[in-house]
């Protein structure tokens, strides 16, 4: 993965979407339990759980910039992904050719929570804050065990580095990727994640 620049507008915090009461947003809240802090990931598409309502022109200033819709999502606040049973890996960085430790939940788990459609042909549109984004098969997803990373090194993940959600796997231990140069095993590893559409 070629080293990404974040936009200017992007870097501060409020650039992030947030909940926001929108039309329908009871309705949407009575599938699943309401995010209590600003929302980190949205997921739409194959879905069977909302808890927040449509897509808002408005309010949703990066996904309409970057040309996403919706009817209805899934949103998870930091809380919401640390209460998940948490992985940790070790792999390479293309960064520094160094091992670092990333923990954080399994993204097929996360997305099970949001009710997710998971056929082994379907796949899942990973965006980044900057608009980077690639199409992930779930059976690559499921192979290969990629973790929503929360912590590097044991720390928080910010917004501006990594973070503050970034997915990944561990490379090391995948033979046919471990073969590769450092800089070609993270194609599909978008950091700064924050929106995921999932394709039945």
């Amino acid at each position: 993965m070629k080293k990404r620049h974040f936009l200017g507008a992007l870097a501060a915090a409020g650039a992030l979407p947030v909940l926001h009461a929108a039309p329908g947003a009871a309705k949407a809240a009575a599938h699943g339990p309401a995010a209590r802090g600003p929302a980190l990931l949205t997921v739409t598409g194959a879905i069977a759980r909302a808890n927040r309502s449509r897509f808002d022109p408005v309010a949703d200033q990066m996904m309409h910039k970057q040309k996403l819709s919706f009817d209805k999502a899934y949103v998870f606040d930091f809380a919401a992904i640390m209460a998940l049973p948490a992985q940790t890996i070790r792999p390479t960085l293309e960064y520094d050719g160094k091992a670092h430790t990333l923990r954080g939940p399994l993204l097929l788990d996360v997305l099970k929570t949001a009710g997710a459609t998971l056929n082994e042909g379907g796949k899942l549109v990973l965006r980044a804050v900057d608009g980077y984004a690639v199409s992930l098969p779930v059976a690559q997803a499921r192979a290969q065990r990629f973790i929503v990373a929360t912590h590097l090194d044991g720390a928080a993940m910010a917004l501006g580095g990594l973070g503050p959600l970034w997915a990944l796997y561990d490379a090391d231990r995948v033979p046919e990727m471990a073969a590769k140069p450092v800089a070609e095993r993270f194609p599909l590893c978008p950091w700064a994640l924050y929106h995921i559409e999932v394709q039945a």
